[in-house]
């Protein structure tokens, strides 16, 4: 049996070196952990809402020790340009900027791509974009679905008109109640400006029981990132697009996700082509609550597909 190597921890004196990358009319803060080397891999982390890239920094300290890693600010995050039309957050622009990213980072070698959240459902859009084949070498997802993966299911679900498959859609619909809050005009900018901004590493701590790094453009994160739902959910709920991904997949499935539930992941077989399902018993921040954990799954994935014995672990998770 194979065992997978240690991850080691970087120390807090080290930290990541950070640039800009000109994507089009935005700019993005990029941090990068490790050494780039032609026997390292690159892992490529990409937040979600309302985070930006200090999301990641205790996985990837967890990583760096032997992978080269990426992190950064989406567009509208963190360091980045904020474009203030919703058109610029739409799902094509940010490929263009993760090319973008890419370009810079790894011209010459596929990368290992890591999404949470919206970086998830962004990665959906990257790993199935026609551009970025044979670009990606990996996909591990974690609590974000592809946006049309997620409407042709529930579309799917409603028409089988039995009771178990409308419950199904209705707990998830009932889940994702904030989606419609994020449509109203206003209302989601003012609460992160008058109170929300604030309140939100309470608000993490009391329900995912996590403890956040401060970050200091919160409120800025969570007033330009609503344009992320606005821009993309209803356009692909109208005309979702039947796409299958073009590299392996690995799916990191918290059981307790209280905004993502674990039976929208049920059927991705059938977009996938070699797909591998993980579950654990975690709430929606997973890379906060354990970044050990986190890391190690995606160190495991990546290792096997650069070529290594799968452990056991991830040969039980292998769906096809």
């Amino acid at each position: 049996m194979h065992a997978p190597q240690v991850l080691q921890q970087i120390p807090p004196q080290f930290p990541p070196q950070t640039c800009c990358v000109d994507a089009g009319d935005v700019r993005l803060a990029v941090s990068r952990w490790g050494e780039a080397g032609p026997t390292r891999p690159t892992i490529v982390l990409v937040h979600g809402y309302p985070d930006n890239s200090d999301v990641w920094h205790a996985v990837a300290g967890q990583l760096a020790g032997r992978f080269d890693v990426v992190a950064y600010d989406v567009r509208g995050a963190g360091r980045s340009t904020a474009p203030h039309a919703t058109a610029a957050y739409r799902l094509q622009k940010l490929a263009d900027d993760f090319i973008a990213v890419i370009d810079a980072v790894s011209p010459q070698r596929a990368v290992h791509l890591v999404g949470h959240d919206w970086g998830s459902i962004q990665g959906w859009e990257f790993v199935t974009d026609p551009r970025l084949q044979g670009r990606i070498a990996s996909f591990t997802s974690c609590s974000g679905p592809c946006l049309d993966h997620a409407a042709i299911a529930l579309r799917e679900l409603c028409g089988q008109r039995s009771p178990a498959a409308l419950g199904q859609a209705l707990r998830q619909l009932v889940a994702s109640w904030y989606i419609g809050v994020f449509h109203l005009p206003w209302l989601p900018e003012l609460a992160w400006r008058l109170w929300l901004g604030r309140a939100w590493p309470r608000y993490l701590r009391l329900t995912e029981g996590v403890r956040a790094r401060p970050n200091p453009t919160q409120t800025a994160d969570g007033c330009h990132g609503v344009r992320l739902y606005r821009a993309n959910i209803l356009p692909v709920l109208r005309v979702p697009r039947r796409r299958a991904a073009h590299a392996p997949v690995q799916l990191i499935v918290p059981l307790h996700d209280r905004y993502v539930k674990p039976s929208v992941t049920e059927g991705m077989h059938r977009w996938t082509p070699r797909l591998w399902r993980r579950t654990v018993p975690a709430q929606h921040w997973l890379p906060l609550a354990d970044p050990a954990g986190f890391a190690s799954m995606v160190g495991e994935f990546v290792d096997h597909i650069e070529g290594a014995p799968a452990s056991a672990a991830l040969q039980a998770s292998r769906v096809h």
